[in-house]
């Protein structure tokens, strides 16, 4: 996007608030009037001195008491203006990092996937922060350069036009300069906000897998990792820094001339009687006032120039495209009796990578599904699938009958209780955290299904027991514990079927095995999915089904699948048989 374009689109979302940017304005005018006034009462001010034992006291002080009104007024609508422009800076760029993180949740889960997440939390913190402060001093600068611009302009055409022409024709001078100086710097930012993001994107890397890395001994390559992209921003930045900073002393040194040129010609005008010497006094005032908004603007470059490569990044992940909404005459389904069919359906996340051809299922009400097979054969993918985080290339799946792009994505994941290897937790009370999918639930309900999950023992032996508050991520709990608060979350929910991807894989033998009951007892009249590499795990399913490449190659229970000798009775075998 080019900055005009950049620039119009910031102004749709300040659109809301066009009586506080009227209101900034009038009171620029207003700060404005009554700050050029005063030279004009300066200059009157001096015509009283005319020489030692001259001076008119009287008319003297009545000058000198008007610019002390004149100043305190032009301070009150300075402040006026600023509140405003604060008001629709910090209102628009709220707007604008609400509608991001709601992006978030309207973008296909690949996008998610796809994308370092450093990087996405860089665009909506830091390049809207940059935002704001460029939005900032934009419109600060924008209100009182363009009417001191044209104030000045006017008092110096009232006060002397032909001093006026030479600072008129000079000036353009600043406006060469700084446009010069812009669009040799935009290529420079551009490339420096967008190494931040990369260097974002390290940093969280780092940070989410610092186990891993100590464990692998990775500190030295993950920091001349970090180096190497720190270096990368070092030099763009320095660049993008040293292009921007020309632009301020060359724009001085061209007001500057103006500055001596109009004192030059003033001072011919007061020798030959055309001009007296507080006119003269009045308008080098009003010529330094004029050049004073370049300066300004080009002395904020660098925030400006940040801000637009920051919003350009933003509106890039706002245009990204959205999920496919629902149906209009989509269904919200409230229960189900848990039939489950996959009729010939086809999934890739790649074009040129094929994943799942051709797969067919059809479950009864209240069965155990139990998917198995080596990594990459597509078994979470199903899961993915039948939650629909993912629609299928080709196809259909349905529950009860109903297509599941006939029902709206919220019914139907609501119909799926979903405890997944890696466990998830926030930054709240243990309480809260399982009643995350029902927030209403009472604590009685709350202490109920942590008891089924065999979780309230270790609840209560915490320091708040179930207001004990969890940091970020479950961080001051162990992976069994987390694991085990996921477990009790979808047994308070109570969903009519579950999916089970590897929900046991970080507890103790012990506490599986009550677990397992627990999962029994739940699973009782509800259609299951079940995840397991343990196969320990899945003796007791209704149907296994034996995944290889993306196709159902096996399907029977336990017994029947390790009587015909196959694929699942070499997977069986390898994990037990050398074991025993």
């Amino acid at each position: 996007m080019t900055p005009k374009e950049i620039l119009k689109r910031l102004f749709q979302y300040a659109r809301p608030y066009a009586g506080y940017l009227i209101g900034g304005l009038l009171c620029a005018v207003a700060s404005i009037a009554l700050t050029l006034l005063g030279p004009v009462l300066i200059g009157k001010a001096i015509d009283q001195i005319v020489g030692p034992g001259q001076v008119n006291f009287p008319e003297t002080l009545k000058y000198l008491i008007l610019l002390g009104i004149t100043v305190a007024l032009a301070a009150v609508f300075q402040w006026l203006m600023t509140l405003c422009t604060n008001k629709v800076t910090y209102y628009t760029v709220n707007d604008l990092r609400q509608e991001a993180f709601g992006k978030l949740h309207q973008v296909p889960l690949k996008y998610i996937d796809g994308n370092p997440h450093g990087d996405i939390i860089n665009r909506l913190i830091n390049d809207i922060d940059f935002i704001s402060d460029g939005l900032l001093q934009g419109l600060t600068q924008l209100f009182t350069g363009v009417v001191t611009i044209v104030g000045t302009l006017c008092f110096m055409l009232g006060i002397n036009p032909l001093i006026a022409l030479v600072v008129v024709l000079v000036t353009p001078l600043s406006l060469f300069v700084a446009v010069f100086v812009a669009k040799s710097s935009n290529k420079m930012f551009k490339e420096q906000t967008k190494t931040q993001g990369e260097l974002g994107g390290c940093v969280e890397e780092m940070l989410g897998s610092q186990k891993v890395v100590k464990a692998f001994s990775y500190e030295e390559r993950a920091e001349e990792k970090f180096q190497e992209i720190n270096a990368r921003l070092y030099k763009c930045g320095q660049k993008a820094q040293f292009f921007s900073s020309l632009s301020n002393p060359s724009t001085r040194f061209v007001n500057g001339i103006v500055y001596a040129a109009a004192g030059v010609v003033g001072a011919i005008s007061v020798i030959n009687g055309n001009l007296s010497v507080g006119g003269v006094s009045s308008f080098l005032t009003y010529a330094n006032q004029y050049t004073k908004p370049f300066n300004e603007v080009t002395g904020v470059i660098t925030q400006l120039q940040t801000a637009f490569s920051s919003a350009g990044r933003v509106f890039a992940l706002l245009d990204q495209p959205e999920e496919a909404p629902d149906a209009p005459d989509a269904k919200t389904v409230k229960s189900c009796e848990g039939r489950v069919r996959i009729d010939h359906v086809s999934f890739a996340y790649r074009k040129d990578q094929k994943l799942i051809e051709n797969f067919n299922l059809e479950t009864k009400p209240g069965q155990r599904i139990a998917i198995v097979g080596p990594t990459g054969c597509g078994k979470t993918t199903m899961i993915n699938l039948l939650m629909r985080f993912y629609d299928v290339n080709q196809g259909e799946i349905s529950v009860d009958g109903v297509p599941v792009k006939e029902m709206t994505r919220d019914s139907l994941r609501r119909l799926f209780g979903m405890v997944l290897q890696d466990t998830w937790l926030y930054s709240a009370t243990v309480r809260e955290n399982i009643a995350y999918g029902k927030p209403n639930a009472t604590m009685e309900e709350i202490r109920a299904a942590a008891k089924a999950a065999y979780a309230d023992g270790f609840i209560r032996r915490m320091p708040q027991g179930y207001d004990t508050l969890i940091s970020e991520d479950g961080g001051n709990l162990s992976q069994g514990q987390k694991q085990l608060l996921s477990i009790a979350r979808v047994m308070l929910v109570d969903p009519p079927m579950l999916i089970l991807d590897e929900a046991t894989s970080s507890i103790d033998t012990l506490t599986e095995i009550r677990v397992q009951k627990a999962f029994d007892r739940m699973m009782e009249g509800r259609t299951s999915f079940i995840v397991a590499h343990r196969l320990s795990t899945i003796k007791n399913a209704d149907v296994i089904l034996v995944m290889n490449q993306g196709n159902i190659i096996e399907q029977g229970s336990h017994q029947e699948l390790l009587d015909r000798g196959g694929f699942y009775c070499r997977l069986y075998n390898s994990q037990f048989v050398k074991a025993e």
